[in-house]
């Protein structure tokens, strides 16, 4: 079984797309900005706080792709910071799971635990479907700002990759290795 999960992750891990198949990427498609993010996301931090290269995650709590991307991130968190984004695509529970984690005391904590319950086909957390109305426009606002960016699947991986200098984005999940390649920095 193992064997098989490790076959389907190395033939091409990919991203969550909305069910509704009729989305379209935004009409006035604007760049994929770092600044950009940085001042309109709401997110929640995970590693090396104080790493002068952040990487933005625009994830859904119910892509299991966003959790393997979050179990290929850890061995790099020693090493950058990253910023997960909630985003409200695939259904209801993505929003109440969202806010959970952004409201967390320990939302990494919480969201390791949300991810190997998610993984192991549990749906993850639970969480409670009343949002705080600020939390809810957050996540609301940082679904815009990811389809503005013409984006249309998740995990969405914004950096700058520290060899290049260069932005880079990405959708879909990547292994450890990879994503160290992505971002411009040693793998562990």
């Amino acid at each position: 079984m193992l064997s098989i999960v490790l076959l389907s992750i190395a033939l091409g891990i990919s991203g969550c797309s909305p069910q509704d198949s009729t989305k379209t990427a935004a009409a006035s498609k604007r760049e994929v900005s770092l600044p950009t993010i940085a001042a309109q996301a709401k997110g929640f931090s995970a590693g090396a706080l104080m790493s002068s290269n952040t990487v933005y995650v625009f994830f859904d709590t119910q892509c299991s792709h966003c959790g393997h991307l979050w179990q290929a991130s850890e061995p790099l968190q020693r090493k950058v910071k990253f910023v997960w984004i909630p985003i409200g695509m695939i259904n209801a529970s993505s929003k109440a799971q969202g806010a959970a984690l952004l409201t967390a005391a320990s939302p990494a904590a919480l969201m390791t635990e949300h991810e190997t319950s998610l993984l192991a086909g549990q749906g993850g957390i639970a969480a409670s479907s009343s949002v705080n109305p600020e939390i809810e426009q957050s996540i609301k606002n940082n679904t815009q700002l990811f389809n503005s960016f013409g984006a249309d699947a998740v995990p969405f991986i914004v950096a700058k990759n520290m060899k290049s200098g260069q932005t880079v984005s990405q959708a879909g999940a990547m292994t450890t290795v990879a994503l160290a390649e992505f971002l411009g920095v040693d793998a562990p």
